[in-house]
Protein backbone atom coordinates (compact mmCIF):
# COMPACT_ATOMS: atom_id res chain seq x y z
CA UNK A 1 0.00 0.00 0.00
CA UNK A 2 1.16 3.45 -0.83
CA UNK A 3 2.23 5.58 1.96
CA UNK A 4 0.33 9.00 2.04
CA UNK A 5 1.08 11.35 5.04
CA UNK A 6 -0.73 14.26 3.83
CA UNK A 7 -4.19 15.16 2.49
CA UNK A 8 -6.84 18.27 1.81
CA UNK A 9 -10.42 17.11 2.41
CA UNK A 10 -13.65 19.23 2.14
CA UNK A 11 -16.22 18.57 4.37
CA UNK A 12 -19.70 20.07 4.03
CA UNK A 13 -22.01 18.97 7.34
CA UNK A 14 -25.73 18.91 6.63
CA UNK A 15 -28.57 21.64 6.99
CA UNK A 16 -31.16 21.56 9.66
CA UNK A 17 -34.10 21.31 8.40
CA UNK A 18 -36.97 24.16 8.22
CA UNK A 19 -39.74 24.67 10.96
CA UNK A 20 -43.38 24.31 9.74
CA UNK A 21 -46.34 26.27 10.30
CA UNK A 22 -49.38 24.25 10.56
CA UNK A 23 -52.46 24.15 12.37
CA UNK A 24 -55.00 21.29 13.62
CA UNK A 25 -57.74 20.43 11.69
CA UNK A 26 -60.26 17.83 12.79
CA UNK A 27 -63.83 17.40 12.67
CA UNK A 28 -65.37 19.04 15.55
CA UNK A 29 -62.68 20.58 16.74
CA UNK A 30 -63.06 24.52 15.89
CA UNK A 31 -59.75 26.62 16.65
CA UNK A 32 -57.16 22.92 16.63
CA UNK A 33 -54.25 25.57 17.71
CA UNK A 34 -50.85 25.41 15.88
CA UNK A 35 -49.22 22.19 15.57
CA UNK A 36 -46.28 22.67 13.53
CA UNK A 37 -43.24 20.60 14.50
CA UNK A 38 -39.42 21.30 14.48
CA UNK A 39 -36.90 20.58 11.41
CA UNK A 40 -34.67 17.98 12.02
CA UNK A 41 -30.42 18.79 13.05
CA UNK A 42 -28.38 18.32 9.80
CA UNK A 43 -25.44 15.53 9.94
CA UNK A 44 -21.67 16.32 11.64
CA UNK A 45 -19.20 15.03 10.48
CA UNK A 46 -16.09 13.62 12.32
CA UNK A 47 -12.97 12.09 12.80
CA UNK A 48 -11.84 9.27 14.28
CA UNK A 49 -8.28 8.12 15.26
CA UNK A 50 -7.96 3.97 14.32
CA UNK A 51 -5.14 2.26 14.97
CA UNK A 52 -5.77 -0.34 12.00
CA UNK A 53 -5.24 2.04 9.55
CA UNK A 54 -0.85 3.45 9.10
CA UNK A 55 -1.98 5.83 6.27
CA UNK A 56 -4.44 8.51 5.01
CA UNK A 57 -4.70 6.82 1.15
CA UNK A 58 -8.20 7.08 1.37
CA UNK A 59 -8.34 10.51 1.39
CA UNK A 60 -6.14 10.76 -1.69
CA UNK A 61 -8.79 10.95 -4.10
CA UNK A 62 -12.22 10.56 -2.24
CA UNK A 63 -11.64 14.56 -0.53
CA UNK A 64 -15.51 15.85 -0.39
CA UNK A 65 -17.56 14.84 2.37
CA UNK A 66 -21.20 15.97 2.39
CA UNK A 67 -23.60 15.12 5.30
CA UNK A 68 -27.37 15.10 4.65
CA UNK A 69 -29.56 17.61 5.61
CA UNK A 70 -32.38 17.06 8.49
CA UNK A 71 -36.10 16.76 7.34
CA UNK A 72 -38.62 19.50 7.48
CA UNK A 73 -41.22 19.65 10.29
CA UNK A 74 -44.67 18.78 9.52
CA UNK A 75 -48.34 19.23 10.74
CA UNK A 76 -49.70 17.64 13.57
CA UNK A 77 -46.74 18.17 16.21
CA UNK A 78 -44.14 16.08 13.82
CA UNK A 79 -40.70 16.71 13.89
CA UNK A 80 -38.07 16.04 11.44
CA UNK A 81 -35.42 13.47 11.48
CA UNK A 82 -31.94 14.14 12.09
CA UNK A 83 -29.57 13.45 10.05
CA UNK A 84 -26.79 10.57 10.61
CA UNK A 85 -23.33 11.82 11.23
CA UNK A 86 -20.20 11.09 9.45
CA UNK A 87 -16.77 9.48 10.93
CA UNK A 88 -13.91 9.61 9.19
CA UNK A 89 -11.71 6.91 9.72
CA UNK A 90 -7.81 8.10 10.29
CA UNK A 91 -4.59 7.21 11.38
CA UNK A 92 -3.23 7.67 15.10
CA UNK A 93 -1.18 10.11 14.90
CA UNK A 94 -3.31 12.80 12.67
CA UNK A 95 -3.29 16.42 12.99
CA UNK A 96 -5.82 17.90 11.62
CA UNK A 97 -5.61 21.86 10.88
CA UNK A 98 -8.57 24.37 9.19
CA UNK A 99 -6.59 25.61 5.97
CA UNK A 100 -8.62 28.82 6.35
CA UNK A 101 -7.84 29.65 9.86
CA UNK A 102 -4.81 27.83 10.15
CA UNK A 103 -6.38 26.88 13.78
CA UNK A 104 -5.39 23.49 14.63
CA UNK A 105 -8.67 21.52 15.55
CA UNK A 106 -7.13 18.35 16.46
CA UNK A 107 -4.59 15.81 16.83
CA UNK A 108 -5.41 12.55 17.26
CA UNK A 109 -2.68 10.83 19.42
CA UNK A 110 -4.84 8.17 21.03
CA UNK A 111 -6.90 5.03 19.61
CA UNK A 112 -10.91 5.86 19.57
CA UNK A 113 -10.12 9.36 20.19
CA UNK A 114 -13.00 11.49 18.36
CA UNK A 115 -12.86 15.48 16.84
CA UNK A 116 -15.71 17.53 15.57
CA UNK A 117 -14.74 18.60 12.35
CA UNK A 118 -18.30 20.44 10.98
CA UNK A 119 -21.08 20.35 12.64
CA UNK A 120 -24.62 20.05 11.69
CA UNK A 121 -27.08 23.07 11.10
CA UNK A 122 -29.82 22.82 14.40
CA UNK A 123 -33.32 22.64 12.87
CA UNK A 124 -35.45 25.17 12.41
CA UNK A 125 -38.93 25.79 15.04
CA UNK A 126 -42.20 24.87 13.99
CA UNK A 127 -45.08 27.66 14.77
CA UNK A 128 -46.02 25.43 17.91
CA UNK A 129 -43.64 27.62 19.52
CA UNK A 130 -44.47 30.47 19.25
CA UNK A 131 -48.00 30.52 20.84
CA UNK A 132 -48.96 32.62 23.17
CA UNK A 133 -51.93 33.86 25.36
CA UNK A 134 -52.81 36.69 22.63
CA UNK A 135 -51.39 35.78 19.65
CA UNK A 136 -53.06 31.75 19.62
CA UNK A 137 -52.68 31.12 15.84
CA UNK A 138 -49.18 31.70 15.20
CA UNK A 139 -48.25 31.82 11.45
CA UNK A 140 -44.25 32.61 12.06
CA UNK A 141 -41.18 29.56 11.63
CA UNK A 142 -37.72 29.39 11.19
CA UNK A 143 -35.76 27.72 9.00
CA UNK A 144 -33.10 25.56 9.14
CA UNK A 145 -29.40 26.45 10.18
CA UNK A 146 -27.02 25.72 7.28
CA UNK A 147 -23.89 23.12 8.33
CA UNK A 148 -20.60 24.25 8.79
CA UNK A 149 -18.24 23.83 5.41
CA UNK A 150 -14.42 23.72 5.91
CA UNK A 151 -11.00 23.24 4.00
CA UNK A 152 -9.18 20.72 5.87
CA UNK A 153 -5.70 19.47 6.19
CA UNK A 154 -5.39 16.16 7.50
CA UNK A 155 -0.99 15.14 9.03
CA UNK A 156 0.06 12.13 9.72
CA UNK A 157 3.36 12.25 12.61
CA UNK A 158 4.09 8.83 13.65
CA UNK A 159 3.93 8.08 17.02
CA UNK A 160 7.84 6.98 18.21
CA UNK A 161 9.88 7.26 21.31
CA UNK A 162 13.17 7.33 19.31
CA UNK A 163 13.79 8.65 15.47
CA UNK A 164 16.57 7.73 13.52
CA UNK A 165 18.11 10.53 11.47
CA UNK A 166 20.92 10.81 9.12
CA UNK A 167 22.68 11.04 5.41
CA UNK A 168 21.37 8.47 2.97
CA UNK A 169 23.22 5.04 3.17
CA UNK A 170 24.01 5.91 6.84
CA UNK A 171 22.87 2.33 7.54
CA UNK A 172 19.70 3.45 9.77
CA UNK A 173 17.66 0.73 7.73
CA UNK A 174 19.46 -1.35 8.71
CA UNK A 175 20.05 -0.51 12.47
CA UNK A 176 15.93 -0.69 12.78
CA UNK A 177 16.25 -3.96 11.11
CA UNK A 178 18.65 -5.09 13.47
CA UNK A 179 16.89 -4.24 16.61
CA UNK A 180 13.80 -5.09 15.56
CA UNK A 181 11.25 -6.93 13.71
CA UNK A 182 10.72 -4.39 11.03
CA UNK A 183 11.79 -5.19 7.40
CA UNK A 184 12.52 -1.57 5.35
CA UNK A 185 14.31 -2.35 2.06
CA UNK A 186 17.91 -2.21 2.29
CA UNK A 187 20.06 -1.85 -0.89
CA UNK A 188 23.83 -0.02 -1.96
CA UNK A 189 22.24 3.01 -3.13
CA UNK A 190 20.92 6.32 -2.07
CA UNK A 191 17.42 6.66 -0.70
CA UNK A 192 16.43 3.35 -0.57
CA UNK A 193 13.94 4.65 2.44
CA UNK A 194 11.02 6.89 0.85
CA UNK A 195 8.68 6.79 3.28
CA UNK A 196 8.94 6.13 7.60
CA UNK A 197 9.13 2.94 8.92
CA UNK A 198 8.22 1.65 12.27
CA UNK A 199 9.83 -0.57 14.50
CA UNK A 200 9.04 -2.33 18.28
CA UNK A 201 12.11 -2.93 20.28
CA UNK A 202 11.83 -5.57 22.97
CA UNK A 203 14.43 -4.79 25.17
CA UNK A 204 13.14 -6.65 28.21
CA UNK A 205 10.04 -9.10 29.16
CA UNK A 206 8.03 -5.33 30.24
CA UNK A 207 10.24 -3.09 28.71
CA UNK A 208 9.65 -2.11 25.17
CA UNK A 209 10.07 1.54 22.63
CA UNK A 210 8.88 2.30 19.12
CA UNK A 211 11.87 3.00 16.91
CA UNK A 212 11.32 5.40 13.54
CA UNK A 213 13.14 5.48 10.76
CA UNK A 214 12.96 8.29 8.45
CA UNK A 215 14.20 8.82 4.57
CA UNK A 216 18.13 10.13 4.40
CA UNK A 217 18.55 14.07 5.01
CA UNK A 218 21.09 15.97 3.03
CA UNK A 219 22.56 19.40 3.07
CA UNK A 220 20.25 21.99 1.58
CA UNK A 221 16.89 19.76 2.01
CA UNK A 222 14.88 23.21 3.35
CA UNK A 223 15.34 24.18 0.01
CA UNK A 224 14.24 20.78 -1.80
CA UNK A 225 17.50 18.75 -2.13
CA UNK A 226 16.86 15.52 -2.09
CA UNK A 227 13.43 14.48 -0.80
CA UNK A 228 13.39 17.61 1.13
CA UNK A 229 12.92 17.94 4.72
CA UNK A 230 8.84 16.66 4.12
CA UNK A 231 9.31 13.31 6.19
CA UNK A 232 10.59 15.42 9.30
CA UNK A 233 7.12 15.74 11.00
CA UNK A 234 7.71 12.70 11.76
CA UNK A 235 10.19 13.14 14.44
CA UNK A 236 8.31 15.69 16.20
CA UNK A 237 6.99 13.35 18.65
CA UNK A 238 10.05 11.43 19.48
CA UNK A 239 11.61 12.11 22.67
CA UNK A 240 14.66 10.96 21.42
CA UNK A 241 16.63 11.24 18.11
CA UNK A 242 19.30 9.26 16.80
CA UNK A 243 21.98 10.80 14.78
CA UNK A 244 23.57 7.69 12.85
CA UNK A 245 26.77 8.71 10.68
CA UNK A 246 28.55 6.51 8.56
CA UNK A 247 32.16 6.45 10.01
CA UNK A 248 33.94 4.83 7.05
CA UNK A 249 31.94 6.71 3.73
CA UNK A 250 32.36 5.14 0.26
CA UNK A 251 33.42 8.44 -0.61
CA UNK A 252 37.07 8.75 0.96
CA UNK A 253 37.08 12.65 0.66
CA UNK A 254 33.82 13.17 2.27
CA UNK A 255 34.00 14.90 5.80
CA UNK A 256 31.21 12.64 8.31
CA UNK A 257 31.65 15.57 11.18
CA UNK A 258 30.78 18.30 8.45
CA UNK A 259 27.88 16.61 6.90
CA UNK A 260 26.61 15.46 10.55
CA UNK A 261 26.65 19.24 11.54
CA UNK A 262 24.95 20.31 8.39
CA UNK A 263 22.11 17.73 9.34
CA UNK A 264 21.98 19.42 12.50
CA UNK A 265 21.49 22.91 11.07
CA UNK A 266 18.77 21.19 8.84
CA UNK A 267 16.88 20.44 11.80
CA UNK A 268 17.06 23.79 12.91
CA UNK A 269 15.90 25.55 9.83
CA UNK A 270 12.76 22.91 9.70
CA UNK A 271 11.78 23.39 13.64
CA UNK A 272 14.05 24.78 16.38
CA UNK A 273 12.59 22.86 18.52
CA UNK A 274 13.18 19.23 16.91
CA UNK A 275 16.60 20.73 16.98
CA UNK A 276 16.97 21.07 20.65
CA UNK A 277 15.63 17.34 21.16
CA UNK A 278 17.82 15.30 22.96
CA UNK A 279 20.40 13.89 20.30
CA UNK A 280 22.34 10.76 21.01
CA UNK A 281 25.31 10.00 18.19
CA UNK A 282 25.64 6.81 16.77
CA UNK A 283 28.79 5.62 15.42
CA UNK A 284 27.80 3.11 13.19
CA UNK A 285 29.67 0.87 10.21
CA UNK A 286 32.95 -0.05 12.65
CA UNK A 287 33.06 -3.39 11.42
CA UNK A 288 34.73 -1.55 8.07
CA UNK A 289 37.14 0.33 10.92
CA UNK A 290 40.79 -1.80 11.89
CA UNK A 291 40.08 -2.56 15.61
CA UNK A 292 43.56 -0.83 16.19
CA UNK A 293 41.92 2.54 14.76
CA UNK A 294 38.82 2.45 15.87
CA UNK A 295 39.49 4.05 19.57
CA UNK A 296 41.43 6.89 17.73
CA UNK A 297 37.86 7.14 15.69
CA UNK A 298 35.80 7.07 18.46
CA UNK A 299 38.17 10.10 19.98
CA UNK A 300 37.72 11.89 16.87
CA UNK A 301 34.35 12.24 16.77
CA UNK A 302 33.77 12.66 20.62
CA UNK A 303 36.47 15.45 20.21
CA UNK A 304 34.22 17.01 17.30
CA UNK A 305 30.31 16.15 19.46
CA UNK A 306 31.69 17.41 22.93
CA UNK A 307 31.64 15.12 25.67
CA UNK A 308 28.61 15.58 27.38
CA UNK A 309 26.49 13.88 23.94
CA UNK A 310 26.12 10.44 24.67
CA UNK A 311 28.01 8.20 21.19
CA UNK A 312 27.59 4.78 20.89
CA UNK A 313 30.32 2.49 18.33
CA UNK A 314 28.21 -0.26 17.12
CA UNK A 315 27.91 -2.12 13.72
CA UNK A 316 24.26 -2.60 12.66
CA UNK A 317 25.40 -5.55 10.19
CA UNK A 318 27.39 -6.92 12.88
CA UNK A 319 25.07 -5.71 15.65
CA UNK A 320 28.11 -5.32 17.24
CA UNK A 321 27.77 -2.65 20.42
CA UNK A 322 23.71 -2.71 19.26
CA UNK A 323 22.61 -4.35 22.70
CA UNK A 324 24.25 -2.16 25.08
CA UNK A 325 22.66 0.96 22.40
CA UNK A 326 19.27 -0.64 23.23
CA UNK A 327 19.85 -1.68 26.59
CA UNK A 328 20.41 2.80 27.30
CA UNK A 329 17.65 3.68 25.35
CA UNK A 330 15.15 1.15 27.24
CA UNK A 331 16.67 2.96 30.40
CA UNK A 332 16.35 6.67 29.00
CA UNK A 333 12.57 6.10 27.56
CA UNK A 334 11.83 4.09 31.39
CA UNK A 335 12.70 7.37 33.11
CA UNK A 336 11.39 10.07 30.97
CA UNK A 337 7.52 8.13 31.17
CA UNK A 338 8.50 7.70 35.07
CA UNK A 339 9.40 11.85 35.24
CA UNK A 340 6.24 11.77 32.69
CA UNK A 341 3.58 10.26 35.20
CA UNK A 342 5.04 12.27 38.16
CA UNK A 343 4.40 15.20 36.86
CA UNK A 344 1.11 14.22 35.73
CA UNK A 345 -0.42 12.87 39.53
CA UNK A 346 0.76 15.40 41.65
CA UNK A 347 0.95 13.92 45.18
CA UNK A 348 -2.43 14.22 47.18
CA UNK A 349 -0.41 14.82 50.71
CA UNK A 350 0.34 17.87 49.61
CA UNK A 351 -3.06 18.98 48.17
CA UNK A 352 -4.15 22.82 49.74
CA UNK A 353 -7.91 22.27 49.59
CA UNK A 354 -7.20 19.55 52.51
CA UNK A 355 -6.51 19.62 55.67
CA UNK A 356 -3.67 17.44 56.72
CA UNK A 357 -3.66 17.90 60.56
CA UNK A 358 -6.78 17.95 62.93
CA UNK A 359 -7.80 21.13 64.99
CA UNK A 360 -5.79 21.71 68.26
CA UNK A 361 -7.12 19.46 71.00
CA UNK A 362 -7.67 16.43 68.96
CA UNK A 363 -10.48 14.73 67.07
CA UNK A 364 -13.67 14.36 68.89
CA UNK A 365 -14.87 11.24 69.81
CA UNK A 366 -17.66 9.25 69.00
CA UNK A 367 -21.37 10.93 70.49
CA UNK A 368 -18.95 14.04 71.63
CA UNK A 369 -20.05 17.41 70.18
CA UNK A 370 -17.52 19.38 68.72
Amino acid sequence: MKFVDEAKIEVFAGKGGNGVASFRREKFIPKGGPDGGDGGRGGSIYAVADRNLNTLIDYRYTRKFQAKNGENGRGSDCYGRGAPDIELRVPVGTVITDLDTGETIADLDKNGEKALLAKGGKGGLGNLHFKTSTNRAPRQCTPGEPGQERTLKLELRVLADVGLLGLPNAGKSTLISAVSNAKPRIADYPFTTLHPHLGVVRAGPESSFVIADIPGLIEGASEGAGLGHQFLRHLSRTSLLLHVIDVAPLDTEEDPIAAARAIVEELRKFDPALADKPRWVVLNKMDLVPEEERANVVDKYREAFGTDVPMFAISAVTREGTEALVKAIAEDSHEQRRQLIKESEPDVRFDEDEEVFPPEGGEPEEGEQK
